[in-house]
């Protein structure tokens, strides 16, 4: 899987880029945890994320916030980290015209990037939101959510609270038009360790198949 360094809006970002043959094949971008508490694009969940779209047939690019790993630049409190995740659709878009799908997935800050980006970027046409620290960071800019997708998380997460993503999932459960699916993982920490890593892959698999043989948003 080739390395890849792409212009971000405060010098070069590093990624890994994982192609397929068709030229017409979905994308789906995904964003790593919050870089000041060691998170990176070769975190386990985000790893584990960029192949399973890639074996579900995407097109999949991962890549470095600024200041981590040789990504230039350097924490930006999250408006840069949104600007990066921009830059970094901007350049799976450039090499993949035809993707009929544009997909995020996000896990923790990685989720609050991912959402903010669907606001952005009206062509995204589905989200997966890990652990999404809904009690560290406002959501409210989802309103109304632009597209439908899956949050999951763990019951027993201690970073991100489960109470606090139900409350954010039953505000966002009040919008017409999207579905938001809600998937609790039993037993599961914030980082879905040992064998709930293989649930939290079989549920995001399976949604997103589902996902893709509908023609709904």
């Amino acid at each position: 899987m080739p390395e890849v360094i792409f212009p971000g809006p405060e010098g070069r970002l590093e990624g890994r880029y994982h192609p397929q043959k068709e030229k017409d094949a979905p994308i789906a971008i995904v964003l790593h945890p919050h870089p000041q508490f060691g998170g990176t694009m070769n975190n386990k969940v985000v790893y584990n994320l960029h192949y399973a779209f890639y074996n579900m047939g995407f097109t999949v690019l991962r890549f470095n916030f600024r200041g981590v790993g040789r990504s230039q630049g350097e924490y930006d409190q999250g408006v840069g980290e949104l600007s990066d995740a921009a830059s970094a659709l901007d350049y799976l878009q450039s090499m993949n015209n035809n993707s009929k799908h544009c997909w995020v997935a996000g896990f923790s800050f990685g989720a609050w990037i991912g959402m903010q980006l669907l606001m952005r970027r009206p062509e995204i046409t589905g989200f997966i939101s890990v652990s999404p620290p809904a009690n560290m960071y406002d959501f409210s800019f989802l309103a109304p959510c632009p597209s439908s997708g899956l949050i999951i998380n763990g019951s027993a997460d201690r970073v991100a609270p489960p109470a606090d993503t139900t409350t954010l999932v039953s505000k966002l459960h009040e919008q017409k038009g999207i579905t938001i699916t809600h998937n609790e993982v039993e037993g599961a920490d914030h980082f879905f360790q040992d064998r709930h890593m293989d649930t939290l892959m079989t549920d995001v698999t399976g949604y997103v198949k589902r996902r893709l043989t509908e023609t709904t948003r």
